[in-house]
């Protein structure tokens, strides 16, 4: 299996951010295989979804209605509400493996693959591409 970690700073707003064409260049030429993308972080995950038209924006809204920035969370620490960052893999999990089909991702026309990041005390994250190649 092929491995790479890539390190992206995430700033101190919660973000969807894209890293689909991280994900194709990682892929491009290797065959048929999957890709498994995996963050090693307790407060972020990874989702396929559709970015640009809105989706992005909904999908933060609706982790904001789900899991509010407030004193509820008994994991206190850092800033205030932080302990729902730590909630939030269990819905947006921390990992995606998608198809890869003669080196290129075999994603839906819409499909983006994205770190969700809602933990604004910590700005860089890094992401493990891995491919594991069809026998």
């Amino acid at each position: 299996m092929d491995s790479m970690t890539v390190e992206f700073r995430t700033g101190h707003d919660e973000v969807v951010l894209d890293v689909t064409d991280e994900c194709r260049d990682f892929v491009a030429g290797r065959g048929d295989g999957l890709l498994q993308v995996f963050v090693p972080h307790a407060t972020a995950g990874i989702a396929i979804l559709e970015t640009g038209a809105g989706s992005d924006d909904d999908l933060l809204a609706a982790l904001g209605d789900l899991l509010p920035a407030d004193d509820r969370w008994r994991h206190r620490h850092g800033s205030r509400g932080h302990g729902r960052s730590h909630v939030m893999p269990a819905i947006v999990p921390p990992h995606a493996t998608v198809p890869v089909l003669d080196g290129r991702l075999a994603l839906g026309t819409w499909q983006s693959i994205c770190l969700v990041d809602l933990n604004v005390d910590n700005s860089v994250r890094e992401v493990r591409f891995s491919f594991l190649r069809s026998a």
